[in-house]
């Protein structure tokens, strides 16, 4: 036991450091998991053996997971991306599994290791391939969504090949009966649980929702989603499918996203230590001697199938462009690799030296991935011709579009925020001209005679065409900041006198972007309260003029009376929010080392913490000077950060910063 325990908890310390630095250099946590896992493994600095148990656990970060793309099932989005996901993504997956085995067969392998490896290698990094798309705003292009319908084709594909993977490490006079009974099983238990689930979820969560128990409630999802798993365990099938048929049955009830946000803490630091596993289980000494394997296979990942996959799309109808940048999204391994792989293993059908080699193999591919990504517009117009030619041709149409405007406004996104503020500029006789990247909306929007078109606006050259330098104005109407990051760079490098106005989610980012050269940054947190608290005095009977008065304050001193808040047990703990600037009390207790201080003396300006207000036994509140004299009893509201406010807290009370 002590030795399990020793293990677990280096374990769960390598996950937290590897989680901060991962997240210091913008890379999924995933694949620093993978990297730790494979020097503290065994096999390379042995500073942790293979525990079992441990094992054993992170095997549950798989059920997790496997629940959740169950949550994710949903049959609407696949019939309105039919075309996509049963098209490119069905060619694909088979595609991957016909060269492989095709390869395994011209190597005298049995097809059952094809069948399996080829399953492996036809994943793709779902988690991965969201990120990097989202951070280059590319979710809506064309190019991103042929990647969301193919890697969801993928996920629904895991489901199968879990079935069929643990069957075909049967003999092979055995094997047509055991693929026969495991096709029974499938149905009988499939029939079962969504005919009697459907039944029975919806009411049973119902019941158990309305005791009004968070810890009762998370003890149900475990209940429910561990119990599904056991029993398709018991009829022969694995743990992942009945944590997938789970998520399924609870996808139709009206607590899905609670359900989804409940799971969430479980399924990433189980998954965090099953990558790490997967790692340890690496050795480094196969892989020297199969480097020719283990140097094929990333070839075929990081050619062959990038190459494939643009093919596809190519036959698909997809602009040259278009394909290849779907290609460099999807071209790597992904998270269900590693299952599969592992489940082969478990069965026997994939030699060591070949599951090390593709292990290895799709752990580089995916530490590749974001190289490729960031370079693959350069690499795109280097292989597809037409490229400059479509992109030539874009930027002719926006600068056609927009050549009649001087002096407009520039409106970067054209979602309801932007279809909103372009009505209110047209009522004041105010042109403006849209950039947006979601297609279909754009087509719609630009029939009904709307002055928008497609481009990225975060692009210097789409700016440029968009009449940068004729604009009276430029406006980002939506809430991402590293986008209008990049947008402000470019404004600041071509017209820095050009006033900017930026929408963001909340108050954590406005000094970043008024730094970068933002005239305005409106908060919609901050706004919501502006409205909130106008709207509220007015009812009370507060005369119109001084509402005004009062808000346009507020605004002038940039948010600075509204920000920062009080945190509940019961606010969302996203990493976003532990960096956010928030009030927090502190009363100074009998023997409390700030009695008889002056502020000034305690210098809290040093460690960036302000003083907003101090409480005096029953008296309002007052906004202290530097000679303020704090006595016993003192009720002191302070804004900043967590960790600042923990130092001021202990110099308060303590005297010790």
């Amino acid at each position: 036991m002590p030795s399990t325990l020793h293990n677990f908890l280096f374990l769960l310390a390598i996950a937290v450091l590897t989680v901060v630095f991962c997240r210091k250099i913008k890379l999924p946590p995933m694949l620093g998991y993978l990297v730790i896992g494979i020097f503290v493994g065994p096999h390379a600095l042995g500073l942790i053996e293979s525990s079992e148990e441990a094992t054993h656990l992170a095997e549950y970060g798989v059920i997790f997971l496997m629940f959740t793309l169950g949550l994710e099932f949903n049959l609407a989005k696949l019939n309105a991306m039919k075309r996509v996901v049963f098209g490119l993504g069905l060619s694909q997956v088979m595609g991957v599994l016909l060269l492989v085995m095709l390869a395994c067969a011209f190597f005298n392998q049995p097809w059952q290791l094809g069948l399996a490896l080829g399953a492996a290698l036809a994943m793709s990094s779902t988690a991965m391939v969201s990120k990097l798309l989202a951070d280059r705003n590319e979710l809506n292009a064309p190019h991103g969504q042929n990647a969301f319908g193919i890697l969801l084709f993928q996920d629904l594909a895991v489901v199968p090949f879990l079935i069929m993977i643990p069957v075909l490490g049967k003999p092979a006079e055995e094997l047509a009966v055991a693929i026969g009974l495991a096709a029974l099983k499938i149905i009988f238990v499939l029939t079962l649980l969504l005919w009697l689930g459907q039944k029975l979820m919806r009411p049973w969560f119902t019941l158990v929702a309305r005791q009004h128990s968070s810890e009762l409630f998370m003890l149900n999802i475990l209940l429910v989603t561990l119990g599904i798993a056991w029993l398709t365990e018991l009829t022969g099938l694995s743990l992942a499918l009945g944590a997938f048929l789970a998520g399924m049955l609870i996808a139709e009830t009206e607590y899905r996203y609670q359900v989804e946000d409940d799971i969430r803490p479980f399924r990433d630091l189980l998954l965090g230590l099953f990558f790490i596993t997967v790692g340890m289980n690496l050795d480094a000494m196969v892989l020297l001697t199969q480097w020719q394997l283990v140097l094929a296979l990333i070839v075929f990942l990081s050619i062959g199938k990038i190459a494939l996959i643009a093919g596809v799309a190519r036959l698909f109808g997809n602009a040259p462009g278009t394909a290849w940048r779907t290609g460099f999204a999807l071209g790597q391994g992904g998270e269900f690799a590693f299952v599969l792989l592992a489940l082969a293993a478990g069965h026997g059908i994939i030699p060591t030296e070949i599951l090390q080699s593709s292990i290895a193999a799709v752990i580089i591919s995916m530490l590749i991935t974001p190289f490729l990504i960031q370079h693959s517009d350069k690499i795109v117009l280097r292989l597809a011709s037409s490229e400059w030619m479509n992109l030539a041709a874009n930027l002719h149409q926006i600068a056609v579009r927009s050549m009649s405007a001087n002096g407009h406004v520039i409106l970067c996104g054209y979602g309801r925020s932007g279809q909103s503020l372009g009505r209110i500029l047209h009522s004041e006789g105010i042109a403006f001209f849209a950039l947006d990247l979601d297609p279909e909306m754009v087509r719609e929007a630009a029939a009904a005679g709307e002055s928008v078109v497609f481009g990225d606006a975060a692009k210097r050259e789409v700016l440029i065409a968009a009449g940068l330098m004729r604009a009276r104005a430029l406006i980002v109407t939506y809430a991402d900041t590293h986008s209008a990051m990049k947008i402000l760079e470019v404004v600041h490098q071509m017209r820095p006198e050009l006033p900017v106005i930026v929408r963001t989610q909340d108050d954590s980012d406005i000094d970043l972007l008024k730094n970068a050269g933002a005239a305005e940054v409106v908060a919609e947190i901050m706004e919501g309260s502006l409205m909130l608290a106008s709207h509220t005095m007015m009812l009370l009977g507060v005369p119109l003029n001084k509402v005004v008065r009062r808000i346009r304050e507020v605004r002038e001193a940039r948010y600075s009376m509204i920000r920062g808040f009080y945190r509940g047990t019961h606010e969302d703990n996203e990493e976003s929010d532990r960096q956010q600037a928030r009030l927090h009390t502190i009363q100074l207790t009998q023997n409390a080392f700030g009695i008889g201080h002056q502020l000034k003396e305690l210098d809290f300006a040093g460690i960036e913490v302000e003083v907003r207000s101090i409480r005096r036994k029953n008296s309002a509140p007052i906004v202290p000077d530097d000679d303020f004299q704090l006595n016993s009893g003192d009720v002191l509201v302070l804004l900043g950060v967590p960790e600042n406010l923990a130092s001021a807290e202990s110099l308060l009370l303590q005297g010790k910063r």
